[in-house]
C-alpha cells in the first residue's frame, strides 16, 4: 500500500512504524500519523522516522489506502466517529487494539474491508508475533497487502476473530511475561550475590539460546527440558521448586486472566 494512516501514536503504533519504514514496506513520507492531542509526540516521530503528521481535515487522510487504528481501546469509539467522514470509502481498516471487535468498526465506519490484529512490541526489531482476523469485505489483494505489511514486522498467523482473545493473551502480552521472568531471574541472581551486569548478560544468552533451540524444532519443549534435567541434579531441584510453587498453574492463570480481559474489553467493560 502506498499511503498508510495511523490513528494513535503510542508504543504499538511506533513499533509498527519502525518496522515498516526500516523494511521499506511503506515510504516514510507516505506514513501519515495523527493522535488526539500530543503534537510534540508527532514531531518526535517525524524526526525519528520521517513520517507525515496529520490532523482531522488534512487531505492526506482521504488519500490513505489503509487506516491503522492504534489508540487506547477506551478511545476507540471516539476515534472512529472523528475520522469516519474523512476516510475514503474504499480505504481498508486495520486494528491493532486489544478487545475491539470487527463489528464495531463496521457499525461506525460503514461497509469496508476491516482486519483486526494483535501484534506485540517486538515489531520494532522485526520479530513481532501477530494474530490476524478479517471480515468478508477483505478481498484477496487487500488481504495480501495487510499480510505483507504485518509480515514486514514479524510472524503473522491468520485466525478466526474469536481466537484473537487467546492470541492477545499469549503473543500480544507475551513479551511482558518474558521480561517479567527475566526480571525475576536477575533479582534472584543479584540477591544471591552475582554482579548485576553478569547476571543480565547470562540471562539474555540463556533466553536467546533456548529460543534458538526451540526454533530448530528438532525436539518438543518437554524433550529439551528433559535433556537438561539430570535425575537428582541441580536443574531437577530447580524444576521441583517451580512445581512446588505452582508454576504451571500460575502460567495458565496468567493466560486465562489476559484472555478474559480481552473479552471484557470487547464487551465494553
Amino acid at each position: 500500500m502506498k499511503n498508510v494512516l495511523f490513528i494513535g501514536a503510542g508504543s504499538m503504533a511506533e513499533a509498527i512504524i519502525a518496522g515498516i519504514t526500516a523494511n521499506g514496506a511503506v515510504e516514510p513520507a507516505s506514513v501519515f500519523v495523527m493522535n488526539k492531542a500530543d503534537h510534540a509526540r508527532l514531531e518526535e516521530l517525524k524526526d525519528k522516522y520521517g513520517i507525515t503528521p496529520v490532523k482531522i481535515g488534512d487531505p492526506e487522510i482521504g488519500q490513505a489506502e489503509l487506516a491503522v487504528f492504534a489508540t487506547k481501546p477506551k478511545d476507540a469509539g471516539q476515534a472512529m466517529e472523528a475520522i469516519a467522514e474523512h476516510l475514503h470509502p474504499s480505504a481498508a481498516v486495520l486494528s491493532v487494539m486489544a478487545g475491539i471487535p470487527i463489528s464495531m468498526f463496521e457499525e461506525k465506519l460503514g461497509s469496508r474491508p476491516v482486519a483486526r490484529s494483535m501484534p506485540n512490541t517486538s515489531a520494532t526489531i522485526g520479530l513481532a508475533a501477530t494474530g490476524l482476523a478479517v471480515n468478508e469485505s477483505v478481498s484477496d489483494p487487500v488481504r495480501r497487502d495487510i499480510l505483507s505489511l504485518l509480515g514486514s514486522i514479524g510472524l503473522v498467523k491468520e485466525v478466526e476473530e474469536d481466537e484473537l482473545h487467546l492470541i492477545t493473551a499469549l503473543a500480544g502480552s507475551g513479551p511482558a511475561y518474558v521480561y517479567y521472568f527475566a526480571e525475576a531471574l536477575e533479582e534472584a541472581a543479584t540477591t544471591s550475590g552475582l554482579c548485576g551486569t553478569d547476571a543480565r548478560e547470562l540471562i539474555i544468552q540463556v533466553l536467546e539460546g533456548a529460543a534458538a533451540m526451540l526454533k530448530r524444532r528438532t525436539a518438543e519443549p518437554a524433550e529439551l527440558r528433559e535433556h537438561v534435567t539430570s535425575p537428582g541434579g541441580t536443574t531437577a531441584a530447580g524444576i521441583r521448586a517451580l512445581d512446588d510453587a505452582g508454576f504451571r498453574h500460575a502460567v495458565a492463570s496468567c493466560i486465562q486472566a489476559a484472555e478474559n480481559r480481552s473479552r471484557e474489553l470487547a464487551s465494553g467493560q
